[in-house]
């Protein structure tokens, strides 16, 4: 295929993804969708590997795979749509609901569409289904196999949850936007031709493979190794170790966690989809923003760990927070071993920062930014999600007219970024207090171990969780009494350079 037609369909399935991401976010009910846009949306081919994604969420896209290979594990029709949350069967954590759709044309499956959403309440033992000390997967809320998604399904899954209402309307959003892929897949090949797409997936995925292993090429050769931690699991305190080499020989790059700690008792366990997600996310940003990302870039990077670690979850471990905490985590210790090889900016808050409030009635979910870490190219940006997570904040205003809630402090923390010859981001704090007696829960990261700097530059300040100016763990759940006060203070970035 030429160049030219090469990129005028590249950017074709690369629109189309972006366009379902666009009608979920604005078809959606909830604000965590509507407003944050914790949400993703990608192409794949008929065989399962990924054509096209939207610029959405790391630890979403880079799990999505599993997802759809355990759909077409399940031998989907035209007309079918699937849904599924089960991290043991190509899910990542029980929040994110999955839903996969094939796309047809003439009667033939052409390629799949797959939109994932973090749904605010999935039942579970607390609102928000997002529990600190959760110990297996079924107190985390309903787990859903792939299965074709019809109203009987959807009666057992919304009898499973506190806010059915707007789960059906964010579901249905999702469903909409798989239905608008399938029509611009087909305006594509009317315009372009059947063979001609098709022989553009196989193209683009090409290409990135090609790009990707050029871009590995100019690596240095060797075998570098870092280590980090998860500050606790929500059962005990102690730290979790994560140990990694990335081996760059040639043309690929291989990650291996052996000395990685064991499973943990608690829900930080990552199952090995998300561990996947956040190991591609690191090579892509050492290998630089033009390599393209489809299947392509993952074929070129291989992931090894001990049988059931902490970064190789098995059923029924928790694992809740493995998908939003220790995803950064692997995230930023593969990033410091690579920053040995390739320009990467320094640490930047390394954690979600999760806060939970909800009821019986309705829930609040939202991941707080942070500080992003410097790098040789200036500082680091300030009060900005950073690594697995690309969302963006909840306004005030729509969190106050949905929830008793009200904001009492928004503000960027100044100089919590690292100091050096380029500062790191400031993290931010948020205050929220409560109208009425509500639970909290929180799962969050670097409350004692603070974003390491590069090249000298001095880490970033470390977060604090307060209740009602107390403070509190990195993962916790508690009640909470009407007018109390939660406050999150978020870490800032590493600095770089002296």
């Amino acid at each position: 295929m030429d160049a030219v037609t090469l990129s005028v369909l590249s950017a074709a399935l690369a629109g189309i993804a972006e366009e379902m991401g666009t009608v979920l976010v604005r078809s959606s009910l909830s604000a965590n969708i509507k407003e944050r846009r914790d949400c993703s949306a990608a192409l794949f081919e008929a065989r399962g590997r990924m054509v096209a994604q939207a610029e959405h969420i790391p630890v979403h896209l880079g799990a999505m795979p599993e997802s759809v290979a355990a759909v077409i594990a399940r031998g989907p029709r035209p007309g079918d749509t699937y849904v599924l949350n089960d991290p043991f069967a190509g899910g990542s954590h029980l929040p994110d609901i999955t839903l996969v759709t094939p796309l047809a044309h003439d009667g033939d499956v052409l390629a799949y569409a797959c939109t994932r959403a973090h749904h605010s309440d999935v039942g579970g033992i607390v609102p928000g289904s997002m529990p600190a000390g959760s110990t297996s997967i079924w107190q985390e809320g309903v787990i859903v196999p792939p299965v074709r998604l019809d109203q009987e399904v959807l009666r057992v899954l919304l009898a499973n949850v506190r806010t059915p209402e707007i789960r059906r309307g964010d579901l249905a959003a999702q469903a909409s936007a798989n239905r608008l892929a399938e029509e611009r897949l087909n305006e594509l090949v009317a315009r372009q031709g059947l063979e001609a797409v098709l022989a553009a997936f196989d193209a683009v995925i090409a290409y990135s493979a090609r790009r990707t292993r050029e871009a590995i090429r100019r690596l240095p050769d060797g075998i570098y190794r870092a280590r980090s931690e998860v500050e606790g699991d929500g059962v005990t305190d102690d730290d979790l170790p994560i140990e990694v080499a990335v081996a760059i020989a040639d043309d690929e790059i291989e990650v291996d966690f052996a000395g990685t700690s064991p499973a943990a008792p608690g829900n930080v366990n990552a199952p090995f989809a998300v561990t996947r997600a956040a190991c591609t996310f690191a090579v892509k940003v050492a290998l630089g923003a033009d390599v393209p990302v489809n299947a392509g870039l993952y074929d070129a990077v291989t992931i090894r760990a001990p049988e059931g670690c902490l970064v190789d979850a098995r059923a029924p471990s928790a694992v809740v927070a493995g998908n939003v905490e220790t995803s950064q985590r692997i995230a930023d210790t593969v990033l410091l071993a690579l920053a040995q090889a390739a320009d990467v900016p320094a640490q930047g808050q390394g954690t979600m920062n999760n806060v939970v409030i909800g009821t019986p009635r309705w829930t609040y979910y939202e991941t707080l930014g942070g500080g992003q870490g410097a790098s040789a190219h200036g500082p680091g940006p300030s009060g900005v999600h950073v690594g697995m997570s690309n969302t963006l904040n909840t306004p005030i205003e729509a969190l106050e007219l949905e929830t008793p809630l009200r904001v009492e402090r928004y503000e960027l923390l100044e100089g919590s970024g690292g100091a050096g010859r380029h500062r790191g981001g400031d993290g931010l704090v948020r205050a929220i207090r409560v109208l009425e007696p509500a639970t909290l829960s929180l799962l969050t990261d670097r409350r004692r171990h603070a974003p390491r700097g590069l090249a000298g530059g001095r880490p970033g300040r470390l977060g604090r969780n307060l209740v009602d100016g107390e403070p509190v763990p990195p993962k916790t759940t508690r009640e909470l009494e009407a007018g109390a006060v939660v406050t999150v203070e978020t870490p800032g970035g590493g600095g770089w350079g002296v």
